[in-house]
């Protein structure tokens, strides 16, 4: 799982292990180490119907709705996204890169711009 934060937005990447692991578990979450400091993120599967998330003891958890998972698992869905008090959030598919990159990207889900089945509005 990858998080970018970049201005008023909160993006979560998940690659096919992650979808997997948050389906059986109801969550996932990874941490970053700073020293004696670290920062946690998360993902916690709910009952609700949109995407949430609240920051807590050096904690970013984004709320998912069940049914979204479950479609982000079993659909050719890419992604989902909402808006709540300014912050845009988002939680996708982590796609292979087209370009030549070091990290390992077995477990990420085929570019479909590597295959030209990308088409507008996906």
């Amino acid at each position: 799982m990858k998080i970018r934060i970049k201005n008023k937005e909160l993006r979560y990447r998940l690659t096919r292990s992650d979808v997997k692991q948050l389906a059986e578990t109801d969550y996932l979450e990874d941490k970053v180490n700073f020293g004696e400091a670290s920062l946690t993120y998360a993902i916690r599967l709910t009952g609700e119907k949109q995407l949430s998330s609240v920051y807590q003891d050096d904690t970013i958890t984004l709320f998912m709705p069940e049914s979204m998972a479950t479609e982000l698992q079993n659909t050719g869905k890419v992604g989902f996204e909402n808006y709540v008090n300014g912050l845009h959030l988002l939680v996708e598919k982590d796609f292979t890169c087209l370009d030549n990159v070091r990290e390992d990207q077995s477990d990420n889900y085929p570019n479909p711009l590597a295959t030209g089945s990308y088409e507008e509005g996906d």
